[in-house]
């Protein structure tokens, strides 16, 4: 997709830049938990900076109402930054501003006085029209960072151009928040499996008794007609699930975990693929030349129900082909069973990276190519 880029700024020596980042990092106790994010950005800081640009960046923060919050301060972030970017100032959190949501035109105009370029590296936050992100390219000219150019040069391919066979492996809880990913990659992958919470909807579609697993029940008769198609969709053949009386998350409270087939009792709950789709959904990715994988399998969280995510990190590890993970909850798996470093590309954006498969743009991307410098 046609871009500015960091080169089209022209010569930034002397310029003021204003940079949207996305330093949404975890903090604990007033502690940066993990810190990826503000390095993500770091390709594109240096360029800028050692061409002689002064750079002032911006991100949110969690998710403040629009007021300041001391629970979302950028505090941290902003003493990292000077650690790894001497010099780089960071603004307040964006969101402690209503106008920042909204787009609003008057909180456009603060955020670009007395800059002369604007910078988009946040790809995890080019999914919203905010202000921060569709409001500068209005003004200044602007390009995409280094971030977010390759974020762009790996997904969009998938839509159209993937080595074959492509296999997206599709997880989370809900098939409504992944319809519109399912369709549009359905017509372009050679093999959906589908995991996690949502499966149980498929489980139910195909006629299974699910128990107490979660299920949308509007969404069945979907997930049957997908399920004819002549999409190849591989849904769980047995389960890990929990008795009645257990709790998620809470071992000590009793109540027995075992494996299932495809059919769940009543009182029980499936809370994981089983060890035998999770070897069947191993070696399917195992002949891929490319995978795309968003949401776990199961409550990875909950050491019960983490084997079915953990084997299926350890397969994109192992592969082949080329791996791409889709940010979110299952870029945090890949972290908690240390294999983030063994995938080819993990996005820092899920939310964006399901949207920019699904419809193939952002509306961060569509600010950036109608910037002054981007006209023709």
């Amino acid at each position: 997709m046609s871009v500015p880029t960091l080169e089209d700024l022209g010569d930034v020596a002397g310029r003021r830049v204003l940079l949207r980042a996305d330093f949404n990092v975890p903090i604990a106790d007033g502690e940066i938990v993990d810190d990826f994010r503000i390095r993500a950005a770091l390709p594109t800081i240096e360029w800028l900076t050692g061409r002689g640009a002064t750079v002032t960046a911006c991100t949110h923060l969690g998710r403040p109402k629009g007021a300041p919050d001391p629970k979302y301060s950028v505090e941290p972030v902003r003493r990292r930054l000077a650690e790894l970017a001497p010099g780089v100032e960071l603004l307040d959190n964006l969101r402690f501003d209503p106008g920042e949501t909204a787009d609003d035109p008057a909180f456009v105009q603060t955020l670009i006085a007395g800059q002369d370029l604007y910078v988009n590296d946040a790809f995890g936050a080019s999914h919203r029209a905010h202000a921060s992100i569709v409001g500068p390219p209005r003004f200044l000219p602007s390009a995409a960072g280094r971030l977010l150019e390759r974020e762009v040069e790996v997904l969009l391919p998938l839509r159209s151009e993937p080595a074959r066979p492509f296999v997206v492996i599709l997880g989370g809880s809900k098939v409504s928040d992944k319809l519109g990913v399912i369709e549009a990659l359905s017509r372009v992958a050679d093999a959906l499996i589908i995991g996690g919470g949502m499966c149980f909807t498929f489980l139910a579609a195909r006629g299974h008794q699910i128990g107490d697993s979660l299920v949308e029940v509007d969404q069945i008769d979907t997930c049957r007609r997908l399920l004819e198609s002549d999409v190849t969709i591989h849904i769980p053949h047995d389960v890990t699930a929990l008795g009645p009386g257990g709790q998620i998350g809470d071992p000590s409270a009793g109540g027995e975990v075992r494996q299932l087939g495809a059919d769940i009792p009543e009182g029980w709950k499936g809370l994981d693929i089983g060890p035998g789709t999770a070897a069947e959904f191993g070696d399917i990715i195992a002949e891929a030349r490319t995978i795309f994988w968003n949401g776990p399998m199961g409550v990875f969280e909950d050491p019960r129900f983490a084997a079915g995510t953990r084997h299926i990190a350890q397969s994109m590890a192992e592969a082949r082909g080329f791996t791409v993970v889709g940010g979110g909850d299952s870029a945090a798996s890949l972290d908690a069973f240390g294999l983030a470093g063994e995938i080819d590309h993990v996005s820092t954006g899920g939310g964006a990276s399901l949207e920019l498969l699904e419809n193939g743009d952002l509306p961060g991307l569509s600010a950036l190519r109608g910037a002054p410098n981007a006209r023709s």
